[in-house]
């Protein structure tokens, strides 16, 4: 699976990583110290690098069906326009050369120019990492899948606050196995760069 690559940075955003979110998640230090490991082996292997960020309108209007799961009527969301929360974690390396998209679904093809990148610069692999590993990097890495893209999937270098019954390292172990059952390869940061 060789070939010109891209590396998906995907919601690396402070909605997830500052401990005061109701979407903080745990490992999120890590996950960063990790995401960056990664844009170093990308910068050094001359990869595209493209960052993504969930961002909404601040009246709602292009929420779609993304908040109805919740029942909540009350109008409030997250990922609005201008807010700290949809901001990237300041510790995160973004190159100067990276490009990024914005996007307001959970899959980063959705609604987006993302597809179009890719074919422009002739990408047949996509590597994924970010946050929630089990909503917008899992669906990322269906519909990359999907377009006939080759996909390798770093687990450790995805987050998620988990569930109230599933701990953030059980989601990915769980999320990892199912896109490995016919998606996706599947890596922690450390097996991924040792490949080189």
């Amino acid at each position: 699976m060789t070939g010109p690559t891209a590396l998906l940075v995907i919601d690396p955003q402070r909605v997830y990583t500052d401990p005061r979110s109701e979407l903080h998640c745990s490992d999120a230090d890590g996950t960063i110290s990790r995401i960056n490991r990664l844009v170093n082996l990308a910068n050094r292997k001359g990869w595209s690098v493209i960052t993504v960020r969930h961002i909404h309108k601040t009246d709602g209007s292009d929420l779609g069906r993304m908040f109805d799961y919740a029942g909540d009527e009350s109008g409030e969301f997250n990922f609005k326009e201008g807010s700290e929360e949809v901001a990237y974690d300041d510790k995160l390396v973004v190159p100067s050369n990276a490009i990024e998209i914005v996007k307001t679904r959970y899959s980063a093809f959705a609604g987006t120019t993302l597809n179009d990148i890719l074919k422009r610069q002739n990408i047949s692999r996509v590597v994924i990492v970010g946050f929630m590993t089990n909503f917008c990097c899992e669906s990322t890495a269906r519909e990359a899948h999907d377009r006939d893209y080759y996909v390798d999937f770093i687990t450790d270098a995805t987050g998620t606050p988990g569930t109230e019954n599933i701990a953030e390292g059980k989601m990915r172990s769980f999320v990892a196995e199912c896109l490995a059952a016919g998606i996706a390869r599947v890596f922690t940061t450390d097996d991924f760069l040792q490949l080189g």
